[in-house]
């Protein structure tokens, strides 16, 4: 293999870079993306970033490290197709259009952020928040609002409803599932979470469809709820991301809800792999494929890549675990929560934090943590290892979480 290319700019690309070379890989590795910024952190765009104008772009790693891996960096290109017949990317850039030949592609696109059919991306008074260049554009708006939006009660439309509301916005959020983060969370959290912010001040209206935008002069002014008007100053579409399949799809692979993958990241075609948020991809604890939007999956995901193109192959069996800051409350998981589980509540050792640990018979399936970062490493480092503790010993913070 003289030339693998990775296309993609996000956490993912930026970890395959780092294990290839970590590994020593001994073929040339490219990496396109169409952002001009270097790979950089996502979860500081909801937070940090679109609240202070000083903060610097968060790489993930420098310009040197790419140097000194002799790793090529395409900033601000975008492929506009695949041929996997001759195994060529089709590239435009700056300079114009161009060709790349690859020996083996990795496609780690991500997910895109969903459209208002109304607003699509660039509709003046109305921002998403995906990219870099998306937060300095809501950063450089949010001082001049008085009034925001957010529609969407996901985790995105939440962290920036709590940052909003640290700048002393008013702000409302409209979500249409009858609680937050429905589809995420267990009814625990969410109600914590509800009760979270509305206590700092945000008005969050539950199973309320948004109508549509009203309009003035091309820019949208509010929204209009059940057949009422909401003026805004901004609005802010946090409805969720959709796996960005496009190239793949175009190229024949294979794509349900996500580029399908084994569990090796290998796709059907074998000079292609797949990894990070564009992925569906079978997973030891889920009966049917998954597809996961967070760091660790991206992160996990591209070192077992690595490991197979340097002829270790080994399946994906890594727990899932997330994070979410909304304002002063720090949101851990691990696992996957559904519905059927049996949960147990665990106030912390300390302070006023909780968990609720989630099981299928004696078995440990998810634990979700507020502001109780020890039980929730504890209780990750058993569902890694396999282990379960015992519930009653759980639910009694005076007894450290332990295999039973």
């Amino acid at each position: 293999m003289t030339r693998l290319v990775i296309v993609g700019g996000g956490h993912a690309a930026a970890q395959l870079a780092a294990s290839l070379a970590e590994k020593r890989f001994s073929g040339q590795v490219v990496l396109v993306s169409d952002e001009a910024q270097i790979p950089y952190h996502r979860p500081p765009l909801s937070k940090t970033l679109i609240k202070d104008p000083e903060a610097p772009l968060p790489e993930l790693r420098g310009a040197a490290f790419y140097e000194q891996a002799g790793i090529e960096l395409r900033l601000g290109t975008r492929v506009l197709s695949i041929d996997r017949a001759r195994k060529a990317l089709r590239l435009s850039s700056p300079e114009g259009e161009s060709e790349l030949a690859y020996e083996h592609l990795v496609l780690a696109t991500g997910a895109k952020a969903r459209e208002l059919p109304q607003a699509p991306i660039g509709t003046p008074g109305v921002h998403y928040l995906r990219t870099y260049a998306q937060a300095q554009a809501l950063r450089d708006a949010l001082p001049q609002a008085r009034r925001v939006v957010v529609l969407g009660g996901g985790f995105i439309g939440l962290e920036i409803a709590a940052t909003a509301r640290q700048l002393g916005k008013e702000v409302v959020v409209f979500e249409a599932m009858p609680r937050l983060l429905a589809r995420a969370v267990s009814p625990a959290i969410s109600d914590f979470l509800l009760e979270t912010h509305r206590q700092a001040g945000i008005d969050i209206r539950l199973g309320t469809m948004v109508d549509g935008l009203d309009m003035a002069q091309g820019r949208a002014i509010g929204v209009i709820a059940g057949g009422e008007p909401v003026p805004a100053d901004l609005i802010i579409a946090g409805i969720g991301a959709t796996p960005d399949v496009e190239l793949a799809r175009d190229a024949g692979l294979d794509c349900d809800n996500g580029i399908v993958v084994d569990a090796t990241m290998a796709t059907g075609d074998p000079a292609i792999s797949a990894i990070g948020d564009c992925t569906s991809f079978p997973h030891p604890a889920w009966p049917q494929p998954l597809r996961l939007e967070s760091v660790q999956n991206a992160n996990d995901q591209a070192k077992t890549l690595a490991a197979r193109l340097c002829g270790e192959p080994q399946p994906y069996t890594a727990v899932p675990w997330f994070w979410s800051d909304q304002g002063e409350a720090r949101l851990q998981i691990t696992g996957l929560w559904r519905p059927g589980h049996e949960s147990v509540l665990r106030p912390a050792s300390r302070g006023n934090g909780f968990s609720v640990l989630h099981f299928d018979g004696v078995q440990l399936r998810a634990i979700e943590s507020v502001n109780s970062p020890v039980d929730q490493m504890a209780a990750r480092r058993l569902m890694q290892a396999g282990q379960s503790p015992d519930k009653a010993m759980a639910a009694d913070p005076a007894h450290p979480l332990k295999a039973a």
